[in-house]
């Protein structure tokens, strides 16, 4: 059988599946009904009723609804709330039921629900028969539902998640809030996540693909079974193109109730290898047969590409030396919350791209199956991690509390889940954790054992808070590879690594930096401003560092393979340096003298009486509507070395500061650049070693125009202007796209600015905006950017933040269009916009 004739692949199932053959994977997102108890979103509390898994319980009152859903980003932000978490009513009781019917016809099948996740401490019942669990609401999970299955009659699923007993130190959302599938196979089938493929030679003449199978037989009798494997080639859109290789039919013997494991190897002559640049994948099709009958056929995307973690060269992909330039991000989609959205995930990920990211960390949890999907097509490498904690918690009721009982399975379902993605290169096991400082207990060296049961492929690292004491103790032999988590300032300067390296023991360690800078700044601001920092991007923690510091210390010492950046986005929660979470003090006190912790003690004391008005964090390179800050462009002068490029800050409407002294910076890919105010030159700077931004620290504030020229190797690089404006008079409309797929999954994202009237964006401008969709869609929720702006996600009316808002709409499905877009300020010209409906 040939899989898919040349045709799109179904990616139902994002973990591999397919509806090929006799599996059958099936869309189980929509049409769900939803209630909440416990904590309500205005902090009353509702009772919880009993037995609400009940089949006969009546749900047609409780509200209807698609999945994936958070239910705390509906709000409302609440001051007396913690910020770490973002001001949201997050903690409560929800209750999710679907009911849906099984022809009799598929009496002797087997079905199962596929969770990406569910937040938090999940149970699912089927026909009121509870049928599994799963607590660490970042894990993905199946349950069966065979035993139960009432055929050609109604169904009904109920879920309950305790966001109550779960603890976080960031927004983590709540809800089903990834994707569900419903799976139909066969008695005898590939396992879940049944297929592992490793490529261990790769040459430009042959590569080999070793897959090894794993095959269930819920039969009540043994069965002779059969499996043969074929690879074809994979575009970026998930076309299967030409067969690479096969098999012959390969027997497997299964006793009754039992799996079998074996393993094949294919040559694939010529093999197309993956990198950052040229995302090659193949298709692994396994197909089980049941003596002579095809009963299941498997897909497993996969890449061919080697990767090294050296001590004297840093990270080699295909054995060149390649800076991992990454990010860390949680897992929020901003003003959409934890709800995965493809769309909008994808349109981070450009984002990044843009400046030249090359690597995702996870933060500090498992992804969505769909990031690793989108890294694989779009040539990210990835940090895929696990956990915030080990056996020591940080917040009540975070994963410490399940660490010993559920340990091993979540790591078998991370790996497992996502061990066929070639961009994956690392697993991390954990961030900062209390275990680091006690390596005699051999907590790292036993995860990283565990993960090795079941990916010996790829290296086991973890990051490590305060490096110069646990990259000197032992702890740092119990991993592959050694995370640290701002090594280039607090903890000893750039001279670190050098310590580092030619420490006994470490001739062969690989180090890189898992967490670097912690820079903090709000897009657009310069000056005081209440809850505000300034975007000169010289604003750190005391436990971080400046991007200039950890770009010396990577210049300085080429072996350590790159960075991983605190961090891509803004996000929910966390908004040092306006936050009194106590946790922090916990990740980062052995950096801290008495003096300097007895200071952030009271500071966080202080700020907890205070309670700011803060929602979101500081930390991002980009804002948490999408607008790159400032730092964007440092990062991008940094990271495309080779993109001309000059970037002024900062805006130059300042009327208040007439006469003042008003600093102007430049960041550029070239190696100078000459400042001129209205046409007079205000000298030419030229970059020294190890520095990364041209500084005019003397400007004295006239308002007219700012122009910078850069220069590379004597010639002319790149040229910016930055203009006063005049008063906001328009608004401009700039949409991502101008047509939308009415599947009920797609987004337009849809920047607002406002103009004066020879079109200039005014960058200070703070007009009320709002937005009306005229057709079958809606404006899901607006945002600014503003991390201290409470104003509920959903609504369509806010001030703009320094002179920019963000719309996103959404078609409804199976809706015809066009949609039309409204935006109105008062004073200001109306905007308008289409959006064309594809079929």
């Amino acid at each position: 059988m040939k899989c898919g004739f040349f045709l799109v692949i179904a990616y139902l199932n994002l973990l591999g599946l397919s509806a090929w053959g006799q599996r059958n994977v099936s869309n189980f997102d929509r049409d769900w009904r939803f209630a909440r108890f416990g904590l309500q979103a205005d902090g009353t509390r509702l009772p919880e009723p009993d037995s609400l898994e009940a089949y006969e319980v009546d749900d047609t009152s409780w509200r209807k609804l698609d999945i994936p859903h958070d239910w705390a980003i509906e709000g409302p932000f609440r001051i007396d709330l913690d910020g770490y978490t973002g001001k949201l009513p997050w903690q409560g009781i929800g209750w999710y039921r679907k009911h849906f019917t099984v022809s009799a016809k598929d009496k002797k099948k087997r079905f199962y629900l596929d969770f990406d996740g569910a937040m938090a401490n999940a149970e699912v019942w089927l026909n009121g028969k509870k049928v599994g669990e799963r607590p660490f609401g970042y894990s993905s999970f199946r349950v069966d539902l065979t035993p139960y299955v009432l055929y050609g009659a109604d169904n009904v699923v109920a879920v309950r998640l305790d966001t109550e007993k779960f603890g976080s130190r960031w927004y983590p959302g709540a809800g089903i809030y990834r994707h569900v599938r419903l799976v139909k196979t066969e008695p005898v089938h590939v396992a879940h996540w049944g297929v592992f493929v490793t490529t261990p030679e790769i040459t430009d003449t042959y590569a080999t693909a070793f897959v090894h199978v794993e095959v269930e037989n819920n039969r009540q009798y043994a069965v002779k079974g059969q499996y043969t494997v074929d690879i074809y080639e994979l575009d970026a859109n998930d076309v299967i193109g030409e067969k690479v290789a096969s098999t012959t039919k390969r027997s497997m013997f299964l006793d009754a109730g039992s799996s079998v494991e074996d393993s094949v190897s294919l040559r694939v002559e010529s093999p197309k290898r993956w990198d950052l640049e040229h995302t090659h994948r193949y298709l692994a099709c396994v197909s089980v047969y049941d003596k002579n009958k095809l009963v299941d056929v498997y897909d497993t995307p996969f890449g061919f590409r080697t990767i090294l973690f050296t001590h004297d060269n840093g990270f080699l992909l295909n054995g060149k030396r390649v800076q991992i330039n990454g990010t860390c991000n949680h897992h929020d989609l901003g003003a959409l919350g934890a709800a995965i959205n493809k769309v909008a995930l994808e349109r981070q990920l450009r984002i990044l791209k843009s400046f030249g990211c090359n690597a995702l960390r996870t933060s500090h949890n498992p992804p969505a199956p769909e990031l690793l999907e989108l890294a694989d097509k779009m040539g990210f490498l990835v940090m895929d991690e696990l956990f915030d904690c080990w056996t020591v918690g940080k917040k009540k009721n975070d994963y410490s509390a399940l660490f010993d009982k559920w340990h091993e399975k979540d790591i078998e379902t991370l790996v497992c889940r996502d061990r066929n993605h070639p961009s994956v290169i690392m697993w991390s096991t954990g961030n900062e954790v209390h275990e680091q400082y006690e390596p005699e207990k051999g907590v790292a060296r036993h995860l990283t054992e565990v993960v090795h049961r079941f990916d010996h492929t790829r290296p086991v690292t973890f990051g490590a808070s305060y490096p110069s004491k646990s990259a000197m103790n032992g702890t740092e032999l119990q991993v592959d590879v050694h995370g640290m988590n701002y090594a280039a300032g607090v903890y000893g300067g750039p001279d670190f690594y050098g310590k580092f390296l030619n420490k006994e023991g470490h001739e062969h360690l690989s180090g890189y930096s898992s967490e670097s800078s912690s820079t903090m700044s709000s897009r657009g601001e310069y000056f005081p401003r209440k809850h505000h920092v300034s975007s000169y991007d010289l604003t750190e923690p005391g436990w971080g560092g400046l991007p200039d510091w950890e770009f010396a210390a990577l210049d300085k010492y080429p072996a350590i393979c790159g960075e991983f950046v605190w961090t891509g986005f803004d996000y929910l929660g966390e908004p040092t340096p306006f936050n009194s979470d106590a946790s922090v003090l916990l990740n980062h006190a052995e950096a801290l003298n008495r003096e300097q912790l007895a200071q952030e003690k009271e500071a966080l004391e202080k700020i907890e009486k205070n309670r700011p008005t803060s929602r979101s964090s500081y930390f991002g390179i980009v804002d948490l509507a999408g607008f790159p800050k400032d730092r964007y462009y440092l990062y991008q002068s940094r990271w495309l070395p080779d993109l001309p490029m000059v970037h002024i800050l900062p805006h130059w409407n300042f009327p208040d500061r007439m006469g003042e002294v008003t600093p102007v910076f430049v960041y550029t890919s070239g190696d100078e650049a000459e400042l001129f105010l209205n046409g007079k030159s205000l000298g030419k700077k030229k970059k020294l070693p190890y520095e990364y931004r041209l500084r005019w620290d003397d400007v004295i504030y006239k308002p007219g125009e700012l122009k910078a020229v850069a220069y590379k190797q004597n010639q002319k690089w790149a040229e910016a202007v930055v203009r006063t404006t005049g008063e906001a008079v328009k608004l401009k409309l700039t949409p991502d796209k101008t047509s939308i797929k009415a599947d009920g999954e797609d987004l337009v994202f849809v920047k607002v600015s406002l103009t004066d009237k020879d079109g200039n964006e005014v960058p200070t401008a703070e007009n009320v905006i709002s937005c009306t969709l005229v057709g079958t869609g809606e404006v899901i929720a607006t945002d600014n950017g503003d991390p201290t702006c409470l104003i509920p996600f959903q609504e369509t009316t806010r001030p703009a933040f320094n002179g920019l808002y963000l719309a996103i709409v959404k078609a409804r499905f199976g809706c015809n269009g066009p949609l039309h877009l409204i935006v109105e300020s008062k004073g200001l010209e109306r905007a308008e916009m289409k959006i064309m409906i594809e079929n």
